[in-house]
């Protein structure tokens, strides 16, 4: 039996693939980064074409790294940075803009001049979601408004959108030539668009905000085939098996099958998933509803997502734009050259503050600045601040559920941050958790698609599978832990109401 999956990790910040055979192991990896474009404050937005021209190439990378032909794959799973959102021409493949990134603020004007307070209550009844810029809705609304005869291209049928999952797709299945336009539960529950409860797209909410559903991507289950591959991307007649948010995708690989199961990824940003079951919680806490995944014919699964906007690109800055730092590692040594932050905290709202705040007009804030301080205490705030974010979301989860989470199992790159995990564990009062396989996103979608084609007989199976391979525990007296959080929340509290305003919009 053909035993390995191609996993794509379409990312803010990169695209990788990865390759695993049929005991779980990871075979090979491959990785090229691509730059966020910035025309304006708040607006971040990516090139879809560099990113599909650089999955092609990382899947080259990959199949010659793991010496594989496309017949030796039994199925390709996708995951994506979730709300990022392109639309594009059917017949030609062309964008008809950048791809805008969930990071981007711009539409919150947009989204609102659409909505009453009646229909305003009515559209998060139906979608269990705010009606926040931060979902892809607004990237729509403004690519249907700003970009010439995109509205009638969209009602006329000409036009396809999707995330990142449907562009890929679209374009790995064919394109022009007969692609696949589909997306999985887990992104179309981001779009301010689905019922959450019938997991379809609402005609309801479509009218409100006029928009053609013609436009839309035909929503299938996370893991179920829809296409094959095409020998131009080194694929051809490789089953598409999966397709799911990258977050869902961690939470998927970190064996969060248990409702009250909690992971937390840290990448670009940190995003953090509880488990829900059947069942649709809606927060009252600052988090959002969110399908994790759906397998084939079975129920869905849903959860509680918070989402922190800065925290692995807070250390990119450190390096690349005040070049405290030649690498990211270094970030650690200096945090540990220092015993302590010596009054510095750094507020990383370089585009607002995300969940569980949600204050768009917040900019990034440095306080309890003497001439004591110096570029360690400034990393060390840094990563406290990741944790800091981080723990706000533990609290919101704990407001929704009436229960705090026994531990917190982690992912992502910063996980190679020792120090921002104990960190993490002391401000959390609670054990962290390494699984034995970090690359929890990647490992999370393969299984998905493996599940899809039959390489993994279930659900159970996975769970089995899952080991951890480190854990911190908290080790700060409660008083200093107390006095952290009094002042992090003093020095958030100083970064509000900077922007003029909320979601930028010159």
């Amino acid at each position: 039996m053909v035993g390995y999956i191609l996993a794509i990790d379409q990312g803010t910040t990169s695209n990788r693939a990865a390759i695993f055979d049929h005991d779980h192991n990871l075979v090979a990896m491959s990785q090229q980064e691509h730059d966020c474009i910035f025309p304006k404050p708040g607006w971040v937005e990516q090139d879809a074409e560099l990113i599909l021209a650089n999955t092609i190439a990382v899947i080259h990378e990959v199949m010659a790294k793991a010496r594989l032909s496309p017949a030796d794959l039994a199925g390709i799973g996708i995951d994506n940075q979730t709300e990022t959102t392109v639309i594009w021409d059917k017949a030609t493949g062309k964008p008809i803009y950048h791809a805008i990134v969930w990071q981007d603020s711009r539409g919150q004007e947009l989204i609102d001049s659409y909505l009453t307070a009646s229909t305003r209550e009515r559209v998060s009844a139906i979608t269990r979601l705010p009606c926040m810029s931060y979902l892809s809705m607004s990237k729509i609304l403004w690519l249907l408004a700003n970009i010439p005869n995109a509205r009638e291209r969209a009602a006329a049928g000409e036009l396809c959108m999707g995330s990142m999952d449907s562009w890929l797709t679209w374009n790995l299945t064919g394109g022009p030539n007969g692609g696949v336009h589909v997306t999985d539960p887990s992104n179309a529950s981001r779009m301010l668009l689905m019922d959450m409860e019938k997991l379809e797209w609402s005609q309801e909410v479509a009218a409100i905000f006029e928009v053609p559903l013609q436009l839309m991507p035909k929503i299938v289950p996370s893991g179920e085939v829809v296409g094959t591959g095409i020998a131009a991307a080194g694929i051809a007649g490789v089953p598409l098996a999966a397709r799911i948010g990258d977050q869902q995708a961690a939470a998927f690989g970190q064996a969060c099958f248990e409702p009250g199961s909690v992971k937390c990824t840290y990448g670009t940003g940190t995003f953090l998933i509880a488990n829900t079951g059947t069942d649709i919680v809606s927060s009252t806490a600052g988090l959002l509803t969110t399908v994790i995944y759906q397998i084939g014919e079975g129920p869905a699964c849903y959860g509680l997502e918070g989402s922190v906007a800065v925290t692995g690109s807070l250390i990119q800055w450190l390096r690349d734009s005040l070049q405290l730092i030649e690498h990211s590692a270094e970030s650690e040594t200096l945090a540990n050259s220092v015993r302590d932050n010596a009054g510095v905290y750094l507020v990383p709202a370089f585009s607002g503050l995300y969940a569980p705040r949600w204050r768009y007009d917040a900019r990034g804030t440095i306080v309890g600045l003497t001439r004591y301080a110096t570029k360690a205490h400034l990393a060390r705030a840094a990563l406290e601040a990741c944790a800091f974010q981080t723990g706000e979301l533990i609290d919101a989860i704990t407001t929704d559920w009436n229960r705090r989470p026994l531990e917190l199992k982690v992912d992502g790159g910063m996980t190679a941050n020792s120090f921002l995990m104990q960190i993490q564990a002391d401000l959390l009062d609670m054990p962290v958790v390494l699984p034995a396989q970090p690359e929890a996103t990647v490992a999370g979608v393969a299984s998905a698609a493996g599940l899809a084609v039959g390489i993994w007989s279930g659900i159970e199976e996975l769970a089995a599978s899952w080991t951890e391979s480190r854990r911190w525990t908290p080790t700060m007296d409660t008083d200093v832990r107390q006095a952290l959080w009094r002042d992090w929340n003093r020095a958030v509290e100083r970064s509000l109401g900077w922007a003029e305003e909320a979601a930028p919009q010159e």
